[in-house]
């Protein structure tokens, strides 16, 4: 080794002590439609409102779209391409979503950032204590909620799973409740009924002290949907109309099913979406012009041979671009799904499906992904999933961050210093960036004969392990216990 070399293998320059700026990098992109392609959906939208109407069944909507111009036959609507335009003009391109009690900002919904919670109101349990599927109960909602607000890469919550040991009139209070004691990132909420809305709301308010409060920094998100095809039922808009007026954000997703509730075909299904999607942004704006509002739908299909509403299917996949896209051209942000599987257990099936899930979620840039750790096309939810899915999110966040091509890693000076026949592992360019190689939590990089010596530990049991962990270990700053009795006292109202 030349004196040149052995003089940097013992030397430390300041470069290596230097946190480097984060310069622009050259990053993956997935694309699919050009301008001309999302205003062909766009106005085929637009003829469906136009020309078939929506079947309304809430007297307050009817009443805000005739108001506006809305051709209405009883509870059928037919809305004009300007009301339409209006909308999308009204409606804010960004809202922020905060943390519990908060005005720290947790969550921007902007159209670029992309954020990961997992799925609500699943009927089965993995349990990974005992390794049973069973039914879920309150407390494994808290467990879970542990686990996600433990995980760095899960975002929000929603409420995974339909508790058996509260009365069905009253879970959805509950699990919100549950959620809100044992996490402080937002939640997603999924509720029945305006009474179980105007309940949650409460909660929620109690907490960020007073409606104003909630309103100006929300903790919450409402989803609902529209019934497909093309009708808005009673609760289901009520609960929208309640968002509006309050500024409490809302995606309102339909879920058209190709070959069931929507044409067998992506572009019809993604168009009866993308139209149901307008009709509910019309009605929200009417009812408050300039109110927070996250557009998307859930585009699924049957699978034919056995008539069940699949996940892990590229069709599935390529309706999440198709929702991206239009959401850009809308320039709004867009609703999401993401670490789901149609496999029973965590095995490779899952593992396949949320990494396909995950990695088209980053690239096309959906915002706000749900449904992170969903077994059994979402009947059941695993912890272990989430985090395998955090893994996943992570690995998958480098990939997307792309290269650099500045002087300073293009490295050609340091190149030159090393020269042929030399190494670069005791330079300092390599002491000064080794670090922003992405590391695994979970996944195993060694040799067969250490991973043996330290127990042969594989992949299921190190998410199993970590999953229980985090539910026993991690802690939640406790709310006040004024905010608790105030929380008790609507529970029981």
């Amino acid at each position: 080794m030349n004196s040149r070399r052995r003089h940097r293998r013992h030397s430390r320059s300041k470069s290596a002590q230097i946190t480097l700026p984060d310069l622009p990098r050259i990053q993956p992109r997935l694309s699919m439609f050009s301008r001309e392609d999302c205003l062909r959906i766009h106005q085929a939208s637009l003829s469906i409102l136009h020309n078939t109407g929506v079947e309304v069944l809430c007297p307050e909507a009817v009443d805000l779209l005739q108001k506006a111009g809305a051709a209405v036959t009883e509870n059928l609507v037919k809305i004009s391409p300007s009301l339409v335009e209006w909308a999308l003009a009204s409606v804010p391109g960004e809202f922020n979503l905060y943390r519990r009690g908060s005005e720290e900002i947790a969550i921007v919904l902007d159209g670029r950032s992309c954020y990961f919670g997992p799925g609500s109101d699943t009927f089965r349990y993995l349990d990974p204590r005992s390794g049973e599927r069973r039914n879920f109960k309150l407390a494994d909602i808290a467990d879970c909620a542990r686990l996600c607000d433990a995980l760095p890469e899960i975002n929000f919550l929603m409420s995974m799973g339909v508790p058996r040991d509260v009365p069905d009139e009253h879970y959805f209070k509950h699990q919100y409740a549950t959620l809100l004691q044992n996490s402080t990132k937002p939640i997603v909420i999924v509720c029945d009924t305006l009474a179980d809305m105007e309940a949650i709301t409460a909660m929620a308010a109690a907490v960020a002290g007073g409606m104003d409060r909630l309103s100006q920094f929300p903790n919450i998100l409402l989803y609902s949907e529209p019934t497909t095809p093309l009708q808005h039922s009673p609760s289901a808009t009520e609960k929208l109309l309640f968002c509006a007026r309050h500024r409490i954000p809302v995606t309102h997703s339909p879920a058209p099913m190709m070959g069931g509730t929507a044409p067998i075909t992506l572009a019809g299904a993604a168009t009866l979406g993308n139209a149901e999607v307008l009709s509910s942004l019309v009605i929200h704006q009417l009812q408050n012009a300039g109110a927070p509002f996250l557009y998307g739908h859930g585009v699924h299909h049957l699978d034919m041979k056995t008539m069940i509403s699949v996940y892990g299917a590229p069709e599935f996949q390529v309706a999440r671009v198709m929702a991206a896209e239009m959401a850009r051209f809308y320039s709004l942000p867009v609703w999401g799904y993401a670490g789901h599987t149609d496999s029973k257990v965590v095995d490779g099936q899952a593992a396949a499906d949320a990494q396909f899930s995950v990695m088209t979620a980053l690239l096309a840039k959906t915002n706000l992904n749900h449904d992170v750790g969903y077994l059994e096309s979402g009947l059941a939810t695993a912890p272990e999933l989430i985090v395998l899915t955090s893994e996943l999110i992570s690995m998958t966040r480098r990939f997307v961050a792309g290269v650099r091509l500045d002087d300073e890693a293009l490295a050609l000076e340091v190149i030159h210093e090393v020269g042929p026949g030399g190494e670069f592992l005791s330079h300092d360019h390599t002491m000064a960036h080794w670090r922003e190689f992405w590391l695994p939590q979970h996944f195993d990089r060694q040799r067969i004969e250490p991973w043996q010596e330290s127990g042969s530990v594989d992949i299921n049991d190190r998410l199993r392990d970590q999953a229980i962990t985090l539910m026993n270990k991690h802690q939640v700053e406790p709310l006040a216990p004024s905010t608790l009795n105030e929380i008790e006292q609507i529970l029981k109202s």
